[in-house]
């Protein structure tokens, strides 16, 4: 059987990203970090930790390291409720951007309103990529757009996030010419370069596979401030719109949405914490997501 101090430290390792500072952590010496880590990769014989630069997990570090947020989080779960709830359980949980700049929102709300709730270490990315650090054991549950469950992982349908190609129409003004568009030409913002695939989707359906201008704002917040000021034109989530639509403030450039379906992945734990998590999270997406 694998020992809880070794998995911890692993843990304790990866996070603080050296020996030292997981020894600072765990208040032991760095000789010991070495030696717990060291007897963890005798015992399964693999190399579980890269030791140059910062620390991180080789391919089967990140198998044994969603098993040691899940024995820690079984332990916080079993430790609280002997202690009548004294001990909150740590939930490190993927969401992105979008979602936590929106509905997400009630769930942190839900989660504060517990009086022994748990605490939340939240982990941003694109959805498309947060079922990945399921995969990497960076986090116990996950929003994501995945429906084929990571492996040990369950996976529940919330609801799809909708999104609305808009612009000023100070910008319409500027970029569109006799009722059409200049799309090629027309200034886009773009949440991440690399992984933003919500307004590609929106060029793509008209042709259009060279990149136009982009700026890159890599905040929800920002990003919707950007469009709303005249920057670029950008797909808006559904329920960050409000009445910007009515009030004339932003013009939909088409009739084109884009749906994004949205999926709840979580280990396979059943503690306390993880459901009234999940209960928050499902009661949220009921309300906001489609």
């Amino acid at each position: 059987m694998l020992s809880g101090h070794h998995l911890e430290t692993l843990i304790a390792v990866v996070e603080e990203e050296s020996f030292g500072a997981a020894a600072s952590r765990l208040r032991i010496t760095q000789s010991a970090v070495s030696q717990r880590i060291r007897a963890l990769e005798q015992q399964v014989g693999h190399v579980v930790v890269t030791r140059e630069g910062p620390c991180r997990p080789t391919a089967q570090g990140e198998v044994l390291l969603g098993l040691a947020r899940g024995v820690a989080s079984l332990e916080a779960d079993a430790l609280g409720r002997l202690a009548g709830g004294a001990r909150s359980a740590v939930l490190d949980v993927g969401v992105n951007a979008d979602s936590l700049a929106t509905w997400f929102r009630d769930v942190i709300a839900a989660v504060a309103a517990l009086p022994d709730g748990p605490l939340l270490r939240l982990v941003v990315d694109d959805e498309h990529h947060t079922a990945d650090l399921l995969r990497a054991g960076s986090v116990l549950a996950a929003i994501t757009t995945d429906p084929e469950p990571v492996q040990g992982c369950a996976v529940e349908y919330l609801g799809t996030m909708r999104y609305l190609p808009v612009c000023t129409p100070a910008y319409a003004a500027r970029w569109r010419i006799a009722g059409r568009w200049r799309w090629r030409e027309m200034p886009v913002v773009q949440f991440d370069l690399r992984k933003d695939e919500l307004q590609n989707k929106v060029l793509h359906r008209r042709g259009i596979k060279e990149a136009p201008p982009m700026h890159r704002i890599p905040s929800s917040e920002a990003f919707t401030h950007a469009v709303r000021a005249g920057l670029g034109w950008g797909s808006l989530p559904e329920a960050d719109l409000g009445d910007a639509l009515d009030r004339g403030a932003l013009i939909r450039l088409t009739d084109d949405t884009v749906d994004v379906k949205l999926y709840w992945q979580s280990w396979r734990l059943h503690t306390r914490a993880t459901e009234r998590l999940a209960d928050a999270i499902h009661a949220a997406a009921a309300v906001h997501l489609r």
